[in-house]
């Protein structure tokens, strides 16, 4: 059965796809992968933006919802009465009200 041209044609057909579709994979992969190391790249640099010029603290909600931001970040952020700033609130815990009541 080796000896018939026919064989042969369809067995190199059939060897050239499988490279053809090993390249396919492999490129797939090396484009994959280089994705993924520009996101973790771009991750960091975010992160490392949000901790040269942010502060991090504790704070508790008072009367009219109102926050304070302690001196000492005030001071390091260069930041006083009247300035802009953003705020992302994240709860860490939740007054219990039966608890406030007593």
């Amino acid at each position: 059965m080796d000896d018939k041209p026919e064989f042969k044609e369809d067995t190199e057909s059939y060897k050239k796809a499988i490279d053809s579709t090993t390249e396919a994979q492999q490129d797939f992969f090396k484009k994959f992968s280089s994705l993924q190391l520009d996101a973790m790249q771009n991750f960091f640099s975010m992160l490392q933006g949000l901790t040269f010029y942010h502060a991090m603290f504790k704070t508790t909600i008072q009367s009219g919802g109102r926050i304070s931001i302690p001196e000492a970040e005030r001071q390091a952020l260069k930041i006083d009465d009247g300035d802009l700033v953003q705020v992302i609130v994240i709860p860490i815990e939740r007054k219990n009200k039966s608890n406030a009541n007593k």
